[in-house]
């Protein structure tokens, strides 16, 4: 489960009768009824429009770009984590490259391993200039996501993928860093040890000075951010 999912609309069209009516009434009827429609049309497309612009602006104003408003200062999140064989793991050592970070867990059942076959994706897409980037992917389940638990669940997607873990305090530290939203979910019915974490989804993208510049929304196609990445690794975006 994963926060910022849009529910998708449902639409109802409604059959309407007017049994027992003379003609002029059922005509008056008609078209008091096709005015009622016409002005609910109209008010759901606003309603629409306007719940449109408030996600976007929601998720801009999380990952911190321009509005319409004035900017937020460019953000550079910081991390020190833990890495494949043990040692620790900083923002700094990938200067100069950029950077393409998701949050997630091992046990995801579903978000995660498909944002991990995007990341892939994208990898091969890119080519050469997949080795401008670093591909980091970042646990929110330190207590079951161990440095060899994470290591050999990224490797299976593709070994340029980099899995960071730490104790929880780090990953929280981290996580508020990127503003990134996680919480373990627990059913009842279940073992007590058995649990999901319910997190933000997407891939949060770095530039080779560590700033923030964007974060890819969850399923976009692989070939489309390959394609915004030449565009930020030539300087046209």
């Amino acid at each position: 489960m994963d926060r910022f999912a849009i529910p998708a609309s449902k639409s109802a069209r409604t059959s309407v009768c007017f049994p027992g009516v003379g003609t002029r009434r059922f005509l008056l009827a008609e078209a008091v009824f096709f005015i009622l429609s016409a002005a609910a049309a109209f008010s759901l497309s606003m309603a629409g429009s306007a719940h449109a612009t408030e996600n976007k602006t929601a998720v801009a104003a999380e990952v911190g770009v321009e509005t319409g408003a004035a900017a937020e200062p460019t953000r550079r999140p910081r991390y020190l984590l833990v890495g494949p064989d043990g040692r620790t793991v900083t923002n700094d050592r990938f200067y100069g490259r950029w950077q393409l970070i998701t949050f997630g867990y091992t046990f995801c059942p579903d978000v995660c391993p498909t944002t991990l076959v995007e990341i892939a994706a994208i990898l091969k897409d890119l080519g050469a200039d997949a080795e401008k980037a670093q591909a980091i992917f970042i646990s929110v389940d330190p207590e079951r996501d161990t440095p060899a638990v994470l290591d050999n669940y990224t490797r299976f997607f593709d070994p340029r993928i980099l899995g960071l873990t730490g104790s929880p305090a780090m990953v929280k530290g981290v996580a508020d860093q990127f503003r990134v939203r996680y919480e373990k979910v627990r059913d009842p019915s279940h073992p007590a040890d058995y649990y999901l974490v319910d997190h933000t989804a997407g891939i949060y993208l770095l530039d080779p000075d560590g700033a923030l510049v964007t974060r890819f929304p969850y399923m976009q196609p692989p070939n489309e951010v390959a394609d915004k990445l030449r565009g930020y690794f030539s300087g046209r975006s």
